[in-house]
């Protein structure tokens, strides 16, 4: 239990410090880079550092549970999160909407968007490892694996 003790709550705070900073550039959209696969990874650190931390203190964990304003506290967020997964028309993210209809239409659709003429984007499409034709939903085309969109995406807008 020591070892544990050793590296459980230095993980939670070390986690905790990325995804705190992260999550407010988040917030703001002032993120760049890599912060949000910083923000995401140190999530699962942190569920890790969490989990130990919780086992090394689990007696003094569960005594929280008989003082009411933690309880509440408790509560409170089990309810936020609760209600995080509440279906809300109109509010999330759009560019989900973005990407569905991008899988969704043919190559030459997604070309044209792009700004460059028909064979030029078979031609970015050929050099990323796709064998597509103008009249191919971009859906055929991954499989529908979003990775393999994102390479689509990826070489049809990249400058």
């Amino acid at each position: 239990m020591s070892k544990l003790r050793r590296w459980a709550t230095p993980l939670t705070i070390g986690s905790f410090l990325v995804m705190g900073v992260t999550g407010i550039l988040m917030f703001f959209h002032l993120d760049t880079g890599l912060n949000k696969l910083a923000h995401e990874w140190a999530g699962w650190a942190m569920v890790v550092g969490v989990v130990a931390h919780l086992v090394v203190n689990w007696r003094a964990f569960m005594a929280y549970f008989k003082r009411p304003v933690a309880s509440a506290f408790m509560a409170a967020g089990a309810v936020v999160l609760t209600l995080s997964f509440w279906p809300v028309d109109g509010v999330g993210n759009p560019m989900q909407s973005v990407a569905q209809a991008i899988a969704a239409a043919d190559v030459a659709t997604v070309v044209s968007l792009s700004g460059h003429d028909l064979d030029t984007g078979l031609d970015r499409l050929a050099a990323a490892g796709f064998d597509a034709q103008a009249d191919t939903a971009i859906h055929d085309l991954t499989g529908g694996e979003r990775a393999q969109q994102m390479r689509i995406i990826s070489a049809l807008f990249s400058e």
